[in-house]
């Protein structure tokens, strides 16, 4: 057994089976995920000074690589630690460690941080272990909406999700239900008094399966504001093809003033699910 394969296969599975019982979930995920953002913060800013590790980004459309997006995103150094990784972590979301989302986030809201904005985030990281893409027994529904509001104080932020029983509402966030398979369900969401107008930045973290994206983004993306930014997070890598090709023939002609991109963030030995596709709404100045 290699040095990876015991810490991997023993000594993080028994770390974990020790801390778990006495830790109450928001510490627990607080050390799962934030040794890099936070017991590493700095050591690792001044790495990422050094060491720079930029994500494979892939573009659409006849000139794929000369879209102001997809330039852009690969100059983000997925080593270097944010501000929004710490805020994230602190609540117990995984857009930082494992995922290394923050980065890429950082770099594409930087101008917008204290504007008056909409979010929508779809999926907000279910516990029941009987729903797919759970967050396990140990998940803190609701993590990156209260992150988020950090992050933009003037904003309004909702969250929506399948599992009504951790629906919630706190100053400043609201959340309603959504199955994302359901284009009638989806509509209903957008036709609540808050979402009438659209947002600002719209987030696909639900359930991680090319369906359910499509669905979702075929029902939502017409609700994303000039100069707004749509994620679908958590994209396998058997699905990217299948990305472009549905780009090629139904959304290059239905949405011409968006710039899509991939942002690749996985290893390519490892092959992950931790890839991104990023959708931004042209203003008229950048049409």
């Amino acid at each position: 057994m290699t040095v990876f394969e015991l810490k991997q296969n023993v000594v993080k599975p028994f770390l974990r089976g020790l801390l778990r019982p006495i830790l109450p979930p928001g510490a627990f995920q607080s050390i799962r995920y934030g040794k890099w953002c936070l017991g590493s913060y700095f050591p690792s800013r001044v790495t990422g000074m050094v060491v720079k590790r930029m994500p494979q980004v892939r573009g659409f459309g006849p000139t794929p690589n000369e879209s102001s997006l997809t330039r852009q995103l690969k100059n983000v150094n997925l080593l270097a630690p944010t501000r929004m990784c710490r805020i994230m972590t602190k609540y117990g979301s995984d857009k930082g460690r494992p995922n290394k989302y923050t980065p890429i986030y950082s770099e594409l809201f930087k101008e917008r941080s204290s504007q008056s904005l909409v979010l929508l985030e779809l999926g907000l990281g279910t516990n029941n272990p009987d729903l797919p893409s759970n967050m396990g027994v140990f998940g803190i529904p609701g993590a990156s909406l209260r992150g988020w509001r950090d992050l933009f104080p003037n904003a309004a932020i909702y969250g929506a999700d399948i599992d009504r029983s951790i629906l919630f509402e706190e100053p400043r966030i609201k959340t309603f239900y959504c199955d994302q398979l359901s284009s009638s369900s989806i509509g209903e969401l957008w036709s609540h008094r808050e979402l009438q107008g659209g947002a600002d930045i719209i987030i696909d973290d639900g359930l991680h399966t090319l369906e359910a994206n499509v669905s979702f983004l075929d029902d939502s993306l017409k609700h994303l504001r000039p100069g707004g930014i749509y994620i679908v997070e958590d994209i396998l890598w058997g699905d990217i093809d299948d990305w472009y090709a549905r780009y090629e023939a139904i959304y290059a002609k239905r949405y011409p003033d968006f710039e899509f991109a991939f942002v690749i963030i996985s290893h390519p030995k490892h092959r992950g699910s931790n890839n991104l596709l990023v959708i931004r709404r042209r203003t008229e100045r950048n049409s």
